[in-house]
């Protein structure tokens, strides 16, 4: 029972580093929004000789912005998860420590 308890908590080590990997992926992703939002900002200004083009583009503008400001806020979802993940880990290893401790307890309830 005891080996089923450390291989659930290794298992569990490692989905929760698969959960901060897709965090890491998350925020690379909300960053990349982020610039794209900016490089729109650029486009705004650059796009001001020709009112048809800036019309365009200010509204090409503020959507790439929404776009952007839902990658902040899947960013900030994302940090959230990051934090569960690390509390994942962390209940991982006391799952672990507590196996060990069967573990120990079992070999000493038989040598006794």
């Amino acid at each position: 029972m005891a080996i089923y308890g450390i291989f659930k908590a290794i298992n569990g080590i490692i989905n929760a580093i698969k959960g901060i990997i897709n965090s890491i992926n998350g925020i690379v992703n909300a960053i990349y929004g982020i610039l794209k939002a900016i490089n729109a900002i650029y486009g705004i200004v650059k796009t001001t000789n020709d009112i048809n083009n800036a019309i365009y583009g200010n509204f090409k503008a503020i959507n790439d912005i929404n776009n952007a400001m839902n990658g902040i806020f899947k960013a900030i979802n994302v940090i959230y998860s990051l934090t569960n993940s690390i509390n994942g880990i962390f209940n991982g290893i006391y799952s672990l420590k507590n196996s060990i401790n069967g573990i120990v307890i079992v070999i000493f309830s038989k040598n006794t």
